[in-house]
């Protein structure tokens, strides 16, 4: 039987805990009329601190960044259930999601937008080496019903797959451009906003024009520049010097915007962790007592205190989200705890390399220096370019590493980091207790008892220290109130360097 209207109850929760944040919302043909504000020649000069390293669907993307050209098939609605965006309806059974497409959406390149057009974004993503291949893993196959209707066949339930569909899983990208492989380095979606390469500078600012033949309302700004400045004080000084509308920020830089036309808000946005990928057969990580140890020496209210912001908590879901497990406890801090765990493991000597960005390495340095003190524990933290580390981090090169990770649903969080194939998961391994366990949640659908046996996945996956080191964070948005106003956190939760682009308006 369908179940449309009530398979999102993950996002249902959000919305009850306060963390579905009002801002843009997917536009409808009943507003299309109505609600926007009159387009305008205006450009608006955003920046998010690096450029993808790809722009190809479903890699590793800043949420603010990838929402500049890309759309997404559904949207999340005000009132928790995902609401139309390239997709005006669908209907998910436990065999399959059936979506009904828009008509009259044209690529930046002049390519129609139809079934076919997401059969090869599906598969492109599902297939490939991507950060989100592991979402979709139960589409077992796409049938293109007619231009407008597009069938997702799916080996097993997934009721989290329309919230999948929100996020930044599935930007849906021109096919042709797709097919020819210049996608990598050229988005091209169905946005209000094309790339410009004409009017770009490489490595220093990306601008999107335009797009004459959108299907849906004209933004407030008809053009975007995007810019990458990585250092906070940098790009506040921009701010500030008026060369900017729009930035991601620290804290630390909030003192400089008193007194001026600067405005600042922060949001809920960041849920990082520790994650040990070797720990394979013969792996550095093998030994549950070994991952256990570096757990309980990890103090991260020590590291909020050096960065100044932050709550530490046992898991990844808050409580209320499904896959929230109060019998979690998670890893207090407990050193003696720690140094016994890693004589239980044979007290082995540890020597390896971990990777990190100009915007963890603190954390990450913070956390192994804690972590060194178990015995002869060493790792060396190496600080990479920020394209170069979303590519590498958690790819098997590196024993260990620590980043965000955004999955709404614990389907999706299984999915991506833990089962035998998740893309997060180099070494292949899974227990049979968890592979059991995950099943069981998987066929039980969005019945009653769904809620209760993912929350048993989400506690088997801490107490084999799969990950820990749980820690929540906000992002720091600063607008320049003279030149743009309408700024708002996100309507997607959990999603970094975001910002509401289309309710956006130049300040006449």
């Amino acid at each position: 039987m369908p179940y449309k209207s009530a398979v999102l109850k993950t996002a249902a929760v959000f919305a009850a805990a306060g963390l579905l944040l009002t801002g843009c919302s997917a536009v409808t043909p009943d507003d299309a009329d109505s609600s926007a504000a009159p387009a305008t020649d205006a450009t608006l000069r955003v920046n998010f601190g690096q450029f993808p390293e790809s722009w190809a669907p479903g890699q590793e993307m800043e949420g603010g960044v990838l929402r500049i050209p890309y759309e997404t098939l559904l949207a999340p609605g005000e009132d928790g259930q995902p609401t139309e965006s390239l997709a005006t309806d669908y209907e998910l059974t436990d065999e399959s999601l059936t979506l009904t497409l828009r008509e009259g959406v044209t690529f930046h390149d002049g390519t129609p937008f139809d079934a076919e057009a997401v059969k090869a974004n599906v598969e492109y993503v599902k297939s490939g080496a991507t950060a989100y291949a592991g979402s979709f893993q139960t589409v077992a196959s796409v049938d293109v019903v007619d231009d407008r209707t597009v069938r997702l066949n799916l080996s097993s339930p997934n009721p989290s797959l329309p919230t999948t569909l929100t996020t930044r899983a599935l930007p849906i990208a021109s096919p042709a451009a797709i097919a020819d492989g210049s996608i990598a380095q050229t988005p091209v979606g169905t946005s209000p906003w094309a790339y410009d390469d004409a009017k770009s500078i490489v490595g220093t600012k990306m601008t999107f024009s335009a797009f004459d033949d959108y299907w849906g309302d004209k933004p407030g700004f008809a053009n975007v520049e995007l810019f990458a400045i990585d250092e906070p004080e940098s790009s506040a000084a921009a701010l500030l010097a008026g060369d900017l509308d729009v930035t991601d920020t620290e804290v630390t830089t909030l003192p400089r915007f008193e007194g001026s036309d600067i405005e600042s808000l922060q949001y809920p946005a960041i849920r990082n962790n520790l994650f040990f990928f070797d720990r394979g057969p013969g792996g550095v990580f093998e030994d549950v007592s070994l991952r256990q140890a570096v757990c309980y020496a990890i103090d991260i209210d020590q590291m909020i205190k050096v960065e100044g912001e932050g709550e530490a908590a046992t898991q990844h879901f808050a409580e209320g989200e499904v896959g929230y497990n109060p019998d979690i406890t998670g890893y207090p801090t407990d050193l003696d705890r720690a140094q016994e765990l890693y004589a239980e493991a044979g007290s082995p000597t540890v020597d390896v390399e971990m990777a990190a960005a100009p915007y963890n390495n603190t954390q990450i340095e913070v956390y192994m220096t804690q972590a060194a003190e178990i015995g002869d524990f060493h790792v060396t933290v190496t600080t990479l370019p920020p394209p170069q580390y979303n590519g590498e981090w958690n790819s098997g090169k590196y024993p260990l590493g620590l980043s965000s990770n955004d999955e709404l649903t614990p389907f999706e969080w299984y999915s991506a980091w833990f089962a035998a194939d998740a893309p997060g998961n180099p070494s292949g391994i899974e227990s049979d207790e968890l592979k059991a366990a995950a099943a069981a949640a998987q066929a039980a659908g969005d019945s009653e008892e769904a809620g209760d046996l993912w929350a048993e996945v989400t506690k088997i996956i801490a107490d084999e220290a799969l990950t820990c080191a749980h820690l929540r964070g906000v992002e720091t948005l600063a607008w320049n109130s003279a030149t743009v106003a309408g700024v708002d956190a996100p309507t997607e939760p959990w999603e970094p360097k975001s910002v509401n682009y289309r309710d956006l308006t130049p300040v006449s």
